[in-house]
């Protein structure tokens, strides 16, 4: 057993507490991972909440990087000392889905033992497979990709979740093409990334919405063409007008249901909306269903942006590398894990594109 620090969540909605707790070795196709940075999410703070359930006590943090520090038998492709990111993407490799290239929806994602207990020795849940708020992780080898090893570990830390989620909805599920319209609903720091996917693909125009005229702004580095208040009455007219038609694809990266339920008014015939961000457990929208089936319109979940770990961190890491994509922009503060209470409540105030502990 090895001793680490972590923050721990003993009560739905309550601070975290930063305490002592025991990590065992990596077993069979597990790896160690000393943790450099680990992204605050908003998944976390829904977590945290209570707001999907869960079983406490816990830790939580699922967007991380770090340098690999022990193997567990069966390992292979790694060595200890290797830069990688970790997900909550964990895949067998051998199911339909995983064959189909989709391991996201993994039907037989691999059994894990307890790896966290609390200093007397009782259990502790590892939140989202991960557990990425704690000095170190162990996790399944699906769980891992290598990033250089010049790479700066809290930016690449995004690529966990953030990056791979926003992006991934625009490049992987939509597949947005050169001189189509996209409309993306919330500036945040998934937000962004579904902006920079759109850039990425060519799309002719990229039209943020958002309710602070100060992220409009900001969407703009990230390659928006356009902003939109949605505070306005019918923001999707107004949208309508600057691209001079609907929208081919409409990404809503908030968990909230009043943009769900406002979303279909921006897409124009054979228009797609995605569902990004994702509400409360239970929360509902509503929508016109006569309207999507005459003007042959779409709606799709996306999890995780369709990623395929091997496939696609390799090359967001040499979109980095080359300028095209931005990683360190999107970082508003780094904070010490004593900090996290802090640096939760500011990403709760949505001030934040992406608040990240560094250890």
């Amino acid at each position: 057993m090895t001793t680490i620090k972590a923050a721990v969540c003993h009560a739905f909605g309550q601070p975290l507490t930063i305490e002592t707790v025991h990590l065992r070795a990596p077993a069979q196709n597990e790896v160690e991972v000393k943790l450099d940075a680990c992204a605050i999410c908003h998944s976390d703070l829904t977590f945290i909440d209570g707001g999907w359930g869960g079983t406490l006590p816990a830790v939580y943090g699922h967007e991380a990087a770090g340098r690999i520090t022990a193997l567990g038998a069966g390992t292979s492709g790694y060595a200890i000392g290797d830069t990688v990111i970790v997900t909550l993407v964990a895949s067998c490799g051998h199911c339909a889905h995983c064959a189909a290239g989709e391991p996201v929806h993994c039907a037989t994602p691999p059994s894990q033992a307890a790896a966290l207990t609390l200093a007397d020795g009782s259990a502790l849940t590892q939140g989202m497979a991960v557990a990425g708020f704690a000095e170190r992780v162990v996790v399944d080898q699906s769980q891992i990709a290598k990033v250089p090893a010049t790479m700066p570990l809290d930016a690449a830390s995004l690529l966990a979740c953030g990056v791979i989620t926003g992006l991934g909805a625009a490049v992987n599920t939509a597949k947005v093409r050169p001189g189509q319209v996209v409309v993306v609903i919330g500036a945040g720091g998934v937000g962004l990334n579904a902006i920079q996917g759109a850039r990425i693909s060519g799309a002719a125009r990229i039209i943020a919405v958002d309710t602070n005229p100060a992220k409009l702004e900001a969407a703009r580095e990230f390659g928006a063409t356009d902003g939109v208040l949605a505070m306005q009455a019918e923001p999707w007219a107004e949208a309508t007008r600057l691209a001079g038609r609907g929208a081919d694809h409409v990404f809503v990266t908030v968990g909230a249901t009043k943009a769900y339920d406002d979303a279909p008014n921006y897409l124009g015939p054979h228009g797609k909306l995605y569902m990004v961000g994702m509400p409360h457990s239970g929360a509902q929208a509503s929508y016109i269903p006569v309207n999507l089936a005459y003007y042959g319109q779409g709606m799709a979940g996306t999890r995780m942006g369709d990623v395929v770990l091997p496939r696609d961190i390799p090359w967001l890491c040499d979109l980095y590398a080359q300028g095209r994509l931005k990683l360190d922009e999107l970082i508003s503060k780094r904070w010490s894990l004593e900090q996290i209470n802090e640096a939760i409540a500011n990403t709760r105030s949505g001030a934040a594109r992406r608040n990240v502990i560094v250890f």
